[in-house]
């Protein structure tokens, strides 16, 4: 388990809440954005700003966070490469299990499943990685600007969008020899005349 640092936007400090079950503690942060915060395709960009509203409940295990998190997606449609941008609106649950809690758990479980179990480290709550899980999937797997994007030309890269009767002559590769002998029996017929 990696030691949360107190000064991170995204981790809370819970001793303001107390540790008697029934207490409850309501917050508002503006934070920025941690670094890769998506996916290769969209995501909130770092430094970018981040809304959390959230209630931290003390219970018997630990630290019950309930939040929603307000922020904006962007990135590039991946039909014609436009930028996109996307409302981030996003609802967690999280349980914040004190420390000698989770080490009972482990005990009686008998296996290491610490990877389910988010511990305090003392009395911080490292939020990011409960962001990242909660805002990530919900993120568009494909964006695209506008749900009828023509996309790009496959031939030489042109935005459909701009020009929807853009085109190419396609001809068959099979049947382009016998192009080649139409246009040289033109030519000729030009030179006749």
């Amino acid at each position: 388990m990696t030691q949360a640092d107190s000064r991170r936007p995204l981790v809370l400090d819970t001793r303001e809440l107390g540790r008697r079950p029934g207490n409850s503690l309501r917050l508002h942060r503006d934070v920025e954005a941690p670094a890769d915060f998506g996916t290769d395709v969209i995501g909130i960009e770092e430094g970018q700003p981040v809304g959390l509203d959230l209630r931290l409940e003390s219970v018997m295990e630990g630290v019950l966070i309930t939040g929603e998190v307000e922020a904006t997606a962007t990135g590039a449609c991946v039909r014609c490469l436009e930028d996109v941008t996307y409302p981030v609106d996003v609802h967690f649950q999280e349980l914040f299990v004190y420390a000698d809690r989770a080490a009972h758990h482990r005990e009686v479980a008998g296996g290491d499943d610490e990877d389910e179990l988010h511990v305090l480290d003392g009395d911080d709550a490292d939020l990011e990685p409960v962001l990242r899980d909660a805002v990530v999937p919900t993120l568009p797997f494909q964006p695209v600007c506008h749900e009828d994007c023509l996309g790009l030309c496959s031939e030489c890269g042109a935005r459909l969008d701009d020009d929807p009767d853009h085109h190419h002559e396609a001809i068959d590769p099979r049947w382009s020899a016998l192009v080649n002998l139409t246009e040289a029996g033109s030519a000729e017929d030009e030179k006749r005349n």
